[in-house]
């Protein structure tokens, strides 16, 4: 399927509702769960997912959702996640994720990582402008969401992303893409606040976290 006609998939409202909502939570998700979440009978939710897994954008597997196992555990549920694959429309059609690699590759040869993070951290901070550093965790994931982040506060105070708007590029050169996203979140959320960001690289999310300054932890 065209990636036009994935996204297309998802012009019917109940199914972009079920889609946002189920990617939004960075876990499985089942059939009630989301149905709920949506406003829909199940039946209804049921037949959107499959569309959306279908397409693509959802992946789907089962488990029991009630956490037994064993005689009397119950039947597997049907549950999902959202897909990892990227989609993009561009018309006329364009590459501009070739010219990255190609640009990251020219870069790694060349041992321009220095240079790189120094202009990302600029970038940063012109993203910025006059604001003063983020003075908390909450400040720091609205100015991540608005950037294209999924940012998520756990337990510990830390604040970790589900994505990486860099990920198609990372994938091929994590040292560099990753040491250019740590300096361009530092520009963003600045260096001299109550907060700081670090690499902590984990599979399937952004590399960078965000967390409470050492010298100014709640």
């Amino acid at each position: 399927m065209e990636d036009i006609d994935v996204i297309a998939v998802l012009q019917d409202p109940v199914r972009r509702r079920l889609y946002e909502y189920v990617a939004a939570q960075g876990r499985e998700v089942g059939r009630n769960e989301a149905a709920e979440a949506a406003g829909v009978a199940r039946t209804l939710a049921a037949h959107h997912l499959e569309k959306l897994t279908e397409a693509g954008l959802l992946d789907s597997g089962s488990r029991r959702l009630t956490g037994r196992s064993g005689p009397g555990a119950g039947r597997p549920a049907k549950v999902y996640t959202r897909a990892r694959a990227e989609r993009s429309v561009s018309l006329p059609a364009r590459d501009y994720r070739t010219a990255a690699e190609l640009l990251a590759e020219a870069a790694e040869e060349a041992g321009l990582d220095a240079g790189l993070r120094a202009a990302a951290r600029r970038r940063g901070e012109a993203l910025r402008g006059p604001a003063p550093a983020c003075g908390g965790l909450e400040e720091v994931m609205e100015v991540l969401a608005g950037r294209g982040y999924e940012p998520r506060l756990e337990a510990e105070r830390v604040v970790r992303m589900r994505n990486c708007p860099f990920h198609a590029v990372a994938e091929s050169f994590p040292p560099l893409v990753c040491g250019m996203n740590l300096a361009l979140l530092e520009g963003l959320i600045g260096t001299d606040g109550p907060v700081r960001a670090r690499m902590d690289a984990r599979p399937g999310e952004c590399c960078v976290v965000v967390e409470p300054s050492k010298n100014n932890e709640d």
